[in-house]
């Protein structure tokens, strides 16, 4: 479950993981809480990177696609910093049926917003780990 100290925001019901020819397929069934559409959808890891630290995926099936975009695209770059910190650059790029448009509250769906969150949170598991193996350590 994805979520803030205060409140959820989404919870994996089922994920299924799928080579395809060398690529990489999620399809992903989630509850995204407060957020209309598909329950569900399917990326596909167009890049990942792991010298680079970077993953790109695209939404191929469902999701974001059922409410018109017709791309939606997320890119994660994880950029190392002196003293055990990072930096997360995130991008999203995304194209829209121009009839859907007028449906889609873009703001509300297009936002780095969750992907900041779930660094958050990550961010607090890892700093939570070190200091249990520090704990354990010692």
């Amino acid at each position: 479950m994805y979520s803030t100290d205060t409140i959820p925001l989404a919870k994996i019901v089922r994920q299924e993981n799928i080579w395809d020819c060398g690529v990489l397929l999620i399809k992903v069934m989630e509850s995204w809480y407060g957020v209309p559409g598909p329950g569900w959808q399917t990326e596909k890891f167009t890049v990942v990177d792991n010298e680079k630290r970077v993953k790109v995926a695209e939404v191929i099936e469902s999701g974001y696609l059922e409410l018109g975009f017709t791309l939606f695209r997320v890119r994660a770059e994880i950029i190392e910093c002196p003293s055990s910190s990072c930096i997360i650059k995130s991008s999203l790029e995304y194209e829209l049926k121009e009839e859907a448009a007028a449906n889609v509250a873009i703001d509300s769906l297009v936002s780095a917003h969750p992907f900041a969150k779930i660094a958050e949170i990550a961010k607090n598991h890892l700093l939570l780990q070190n200091e249990n193996n520090r704990d354990y350590d010692a």
